[in-house]
């Protein structure tokens, strides 16, 4: 009878096993495997979290990098319109000029536009600001001051997924050596004239009125901006790069773990479907081996 009890528990046990799937139900089951499969279970979350944290990253950086890109092509007309009004030569007369000034203060709108770009409803050039906008339609910075967005995508890596627009378009004031706002003999901040915005404002002013000196002072201005814009598009395709591959190490990592995880853990169906079926067959012949032995008679029951 012992013998058959402890054939029907194996059978039950078996039967446990197919229909949850898990041969890890309980730590008894294996003390060793139940401490793996928790340090496990400890990577899979964190891996989901570094793939989730570097697809938010992708969509920041990818944004950005876009919205770079149009800026600097933008940018690349302005200096071709700025170089016709320079020119001494045919066609640049005080009319094509006032066009000319009349295009660029419209490019200029196009890139407060591209300055306030949005991702998931955030402006992206604003830092950590809860506005909606990072600047206002003149051009001037109201976005965060001072810090980063960082995410976590990998053990101890960490990577900046947040561009300020002084850092892409220039600082509304002046800087001296140490970053300080430079101000004036009222204690006023001097107004930094290679702020992008405010390069496009002198150039469209410096045409309409024919100033020659101006227009070259802004061409030289542009210039500068420009390569500040083509620094951050180059820095932020290379955290791009970053986060992709770090992304793809994550997710390679995450099939890993969660192949180990499935060994300790699911059961082998077919495996199991065989011990099921062992296990009742031998059920079956101790019962039919029980008959045998114990033959009880209506004598026995009267008894």
């Amino acid at each position: 009878m012992a013998s058959l009890q402890r054939s029907l528990g194996r059978t039950q046990e078996a039967m446990d096993q197919i229909s949850s799937g898990k041969q890890l139900r309980r730590p008894s089951d294996s003390p060793t495997g139940t401490v793996t499969a928790l340090q496990l279970r400890g990577e899979v979350r964190a891996n989901k979290k570094y793939s989730a944290n570097a697809d938010d990253a992708v969509g920041r950086l990818g944004t950005m990098q876009d919205t770079l890109q149009s800026v600097t092509d933008r940018l690349q007309k302005v200096r071709q319109l700025t170089l016709e009004a320079a020119n001494a030569g045919g066609g640049s007369t005080p009319e094509a000029n006032r066009a000319r000034a009349e295009e660029i203060d419209q490019i200029k709108g196009t890139l407060v536009q591209y300055a306030n770009t949005k991702y998931l409803d955030r402006p992206v050039f604003g830092g950590s600001t809860p506005d909606s906008t990072a600047y206002t339609g003149g051009g001037k910075y109201e976005g965060e001051q001072a810090g980063q967005t960082l995410r976590a995508i990998g053990p101890n890596a960490k990577v900046r997924v947040d561009v300020r627009g002084p850092e892409v378009f220039g600082t509304d004031a002046a800087l001296d050596a140490n970053g300080d706002p430079v101000l004036d003999g009222d204690g006023e901040p001097v107004p930094n004239e290679q702020q992008l915005f405010r390069v496009l404002d002198r150039l469209s002013r410096a045409m309409r009125d024919g100033d020659a000196g101006g227009i070259k002072t802004g061409l030289e201005n542009l210039d500068i901006a420009t390569e500040k814009v083509k620094s951050t598009l180059s820095d932020v395709g290379a955290r791009y790069n970053r986060v992709t591959q770090m992304k793809q190490s994550a997710e390679d990592r995450l099939m890993s773990v969660s192949s180990q995880l499935s060994d300790i853990e699911d059961v082998d169906l077919p495996k199991a479907i065989m011990e099921l079926q062992l296990q009742q067959t031998s059920y079956q012949a101790a019962l039919a081996a029980t008959a045998k032995v114990i033959q009880p008679s209506l004598i026995d029951f009267l008894r």
